[in-house]
């Protein structure tokens, strides 16, 4: 945060490379993170020692990336259009890269990691459902990521929306955003449809069905604006004990945009658009459509996959934290 954006941005564009540079390393940042730019060679020693596919995907990734997040340095989250780009960079380049990857090892087809608008779905239905839940955090840490294009409609600020005297536009406000992210749900459940690893499965869609509980969780409900909504650990649990297929996912989605419909307000704006994201979801969800079979795995198995998913999961929710983190101090 503390590095100068005159050398902060060329470092960004340029970051990618030094990926291929046994001794670059940065000395002068301040900041905790420091570890990571000081201990370089030993990260871009291990990068050398992967397959040159490994390599490119990473190395591409990284690029753009960079590329983004040296765009946003610069400017703020305003149209809906730039919130999808600034979680695009942010978390859908993630998914794109992690799905080339798996479509490369050959643990998926190649259709996997080509079709990159699915694969930049499911990073965007996570990114948008951490910044929704997170405004009161993000707020007391000097952070926006709401898009004004939507917060302007109900607040002059989008600091306003925590008043007490403001709730009612706020949670409105809310939901509109909530419905937004509904709409890569059935992109999603396409996504999940397709892979045929087990553990490759259980690591994308734990984080997902994790995301629809956290967004029944937050809708309509004041709370937000006012501390932390979290789901249950219990409920945590029991998500990561079931998600292990596509038609157990598919359950798990209906049942959260079902308990989600139940909380419409008539009078709520976005009540309409709402209820049809809701109906694209119930579409997605029946039953009978042509699925990859899936094998039964044993409980210890099950166990450790799941395991590796979770923490890759507060991994990659760490990392995306950081990034935002970093994009926002660029406007201090």
């Amino acid at each position: 945060m503390s590095i100068p954006l005159d050398v902060k941005v060329p470092m960004l564009h340029e970051f990618h490379s030094h990926l291929y540079q046994p001794d670059w390393k940065y000395t002068e940042s301040k900041e905790k993170d420091r570890q990571v730019l000081e201990d370089f060679p030993t990260i871009s020693m291990e990068f050398r020692k992967l397959s040159k596919v490994y390599q490119d995907v990473i190395s591409d990734i990284c690029h753009k990336m960079g590329v983004g997040m040296a765009e946003f340095l610069e400017k703020k989250v305003d149209s809906q259009h730039e919130w999808d780009k600034y979680c695009h960079y942010v978390a859908g380049l993630v998914g794109i890269g992690l799905s080339r990857l798996f479509s490369a090892s050959e643990l998926e087809d190649s259709i996997v990691g080509q079709d990159t608008d699915l694969a930049n779905s499911m990073g965007l239905f996570l990114q948008k459902t951490n910044i929704i839940r997170d405004y009161l955090e993000d707020q007391m840490e000097g952070r926006e990521f709401w898009p004004r294009e939507v917060w302007s409609r109900y607040a002059k600020k989008l600091s306003d929306l925590a008043k007490p005297e403001n709730i009612d536009m706020a949670v409105q406000c809310l939901n509109e955003l909530i419905t937004n992210a509904l709409h890569h749900v059935p992109d999603v459940l396409t996504y999940l449809s397709r892979l045929k690893n087990q553990s490759v499965f259980n690591f994308c869609a734990i984080p997902q069905v994790m995301a629809i509980a956290t967004l029944s969780a937050c809708y309509n409900n004041q709370q937000v604006f006012r501390g932390v909504v979290k789901i249950r650990k219990g409920q945590a649990v029991t998500l990561m004990m079931d998600a292990t297929n596509i038609q157990a996912v598919k359950a798990i989605m209906y049942q959260y945009v079902e308990e989600i419909y139940e909380k419409i307000p008539s009078t709520d704006p976005s009540c309409h658009k709402t209820q049809q994201a809701i109906a694209a979801i119930r579409a997605a969800s029946l039953p009978g459509g042509p699925m990859a079979s899936r094998h039964h795995y044993s409980p210890i198995y099950l166990s450790c996959a799941m395991l590796l998913a979770a923490l890759s999961w507060q991994y990659l929710s760490t990392l995306s934290k950081a990034t935002e983190e970093y994009v926002q101090a660029g406007d201090n």
